[in-house]
């Protein structure tokens, strides 16, 4: 079966229907405590390059190049494979950024990607 992939800030409260929750940022989300965040794993060699992040800034007018450069380092990124196959047996898996600008997140681009790759 494959998992339903979804989407959360770090500052959003946890939930039960959250199911295997994995932070998805290299860096640690500010002001938030590993107790707080509840995650089971921390996957940050499936984030952006910190070169692509710098590069990005959140910039609304940067965000079509970055997907497309993100999903470039995401379809040769071996950590991003491994993740597949090691997370299929979970029914739900919610992904864990944050970023302010929910519009505009390398989780919207990763989302997308795992939902092809499972």
């Amino acid at each position: 079966m494959k998992p339903s992939i979804k989407i959360k800030r770090a500052y959003a409260d946890v939930s039960n229907d959250d199911g295997y929750r994995v932070l998805i940022d290299r860096l640690w989300p500010r002001g938030v405590t590993r107790k707080d965040l509840q995650i089971n794993q921390w996957a940050k060699d499936i984030a952006p390059t910190s070169t692509l992040r710098k590069w990005f800034g959140h910039k609304p007018e940067r965000w079509k190049e970055f997907q497309k450069d993100y999903l470039k380092e995401l379809k040769v990124n071996k950590a991003a494979d491994e993740f597949v196959k090691s997370n299929k047996a979970h029914a739900v898996i919610t992904l864990i950024y944050a970023a302010k600008d929910e519009k505009h997140t390398h989780a919207l681009v990763l989302q997308n990607f795992l939902e092809h790759k499972f």
